[in-house]
């Protein structure tokens, strides 16, 4: 026998329904930002680890080779890093330079 007004099984699993959809929909948003936050920290730190490394840009026919620091927007290659001891070796050749927007020597220097 049913109370009157009172709330039926049905309805209250309808409503359990929404209030479930709704935690899933504010769950999935959760894990869109965080998926989103992990990508932009896995950015970060490669682009960290690039800033640390240096890269060859090939010489072309009209200039000289290039050494670029690892993050150097000019010559943007993903891989093929040199080392620190790579680098220096590779300024101290007559036909390779410096870049001159992001001197890696500046790094070599410090380090």
């Amino acid at each position: 026998m049913s109370v009157p007004g009172a709330i039926s099984n049905l309805d209250k699993n309808r409503a359990l329904a929404e209030w479930l959809e709704w935690q899933l929909r504010q769950v999935r948003g959760r894990i869109r930002e965080l998926e989103i936050k992990e990508q932009q920290e896995r950015r970060r730190r490669k682009q960290a680890h690039a800033a640390l490394r240096w890269k060859i840009q090939p010489q072309r026919s009209s200039s000289a080779a290039l050494v670029h620091r690892g993050d150097c927007a000019l010559y943007p290659v993903e891989g093929g890093f040199l080392t620190r001891e790579e680098a220096v070796i590779a300024l101290a050749k007559p036909d390779i330079e410096a870049c001159h927007i992001c001197k890696p020597e500046t790094g070599l220097v410090d380090g």
